[in-house]
């Protein structure tokens, strides 16, 4: 993502183990040489998830313990925050990717606590990635030279990080994945670069899926941000090549999981335009998906927030 967007404002660290480029090297085929900054040469990158430690306990409720995590996601290390309800498990786990925050004031599991809350409430053991650069996570000195594709790989090797950990609380066969704002581009990353990584997934207010919006809206205008992106990819008018392979709509062909999206018509932040047009283009390949629009909600969702997530409960039951 460009910037992303949030109505909050949506972190920092250890070292990198190097200075190289820190998305996997692509084994792309003679035929199909894909720039390494793009979703085809992701798709054909090695991702893995490992190494899931769970720490004492930092909070209880009634229903739930609260413990920061740790995971790898390749050579990075993976900061988070895991609610764990209390009670017989195994549990449908289900992963939460949070919006834009600058990462100089991003503290560990913030941007989507009332849903962490709300989920673990109704019995899911919930995962809220911090995502490299944030809070505890390693630092990828190549992320936005990237354009913070790794957050991709880092939600991939959560799921990965999960079904290999061995917990007895998680239910390996039940693993869904919620995204908000910049965390929604991710999960359409997510359904196209690995689908049926997550048996379902979660969408709010979600930045485009086509980079060009991102970058018009976040990246265009500030020469801090758009120079060192045009001079090292071209323009989208000099290079469309290049930003239609950063683009998860080109490729909604391949996603296998069911998606709801719920987005507010007052939404100034994440045009709703934006997920309609996403939601029509799966909808054209037959892809499972369903669009919930809130009259006059917000990005930040408000008024209508327990409906919205009444309805992920509903749709997470249904596909976990």
């Amino acid at each position: 993502m460009v910037a992303g967007c949030s109505g909050q404002t949506e972190s920092a660290s250890s070292s990198a183990p190097s200075n190289e480029p820190s998305l996997p090297a692509a084994s792309a085929t003679p035929e199909e040489v894909f720039d390494p900054v793009s979703l085809p040469a992701l798709m054909q990158t090695e991702i893995t998830g490992t190494d899931l430690v769970v720490g004492d306990a930092i909070g209880s409720t009634a229903t739930y313990t609260r413990h920061p995590i740790t995971y790898k996601a390749n050579e990075f290390t993976i900061s988070g925050i895991m609610n764990i309800p209390k009670g017989e498990g195994p549990f449908s786990t289900l992963v939460l990717g949070h919006g834009y925050i600058d990462t100089d004031i991003y503290t560990s599991g913030r941007g989507l606590k009332r849903e962490q809350d709300y989920l673990a409430n109704q019995g899911y053991i919930v995962l809220h990635t911090d995502y490299r650069n944030h809070a505890g996570s390693d630092d990828d000195p190549n992320i936005d030279s990237t354009l913070r594709l790794g957050y991709t790989i880092d939600v991939i090797a959560a799921a990965r990080a999960l079904r290999a950990s061995g917990l007895p609380q998680v239910d390996t066969e039940k693993i869904g994945y919620l995204g908000r704002s910049m965390g929604g581009g991710i999960g359409y990353n997510v359904a196209t670069v690995a689908p049926n990584e997550y048996d379902a997934i979660v969408l709010y207010a979600p930045v485009s899926a086509n980079y060009v919006d991102n970058f018009n809206k976040w990246g265009r205008n500030m020469p801090a941000v758009a120079t060192p992106i045009i001079e090292r990819f071209g323009s989208p008018e000099d290079s469309p090549e290049f930003w239609a392979g950063i683009s998860a709509e080109n490729y909604f062909d391949k996603i296998d999981d069911p998606i709801m999206i719920h987005h507010g018509s007052a939404d100034n932040t994440c045009q709703l335009a934006w997920s309609e047009r996403a939601a029509s283009q799966m909808q054209a390949f037959d892809k499972d998906v369903t669009l919930h629009v809130y009259d006059g909600e917000g990005h930040a969702f408000e008024p209508q927030w327990e409906l919205s997530m009444q309805r992920s409960i509903e749709f997470f039951k249904q596909n976990l």
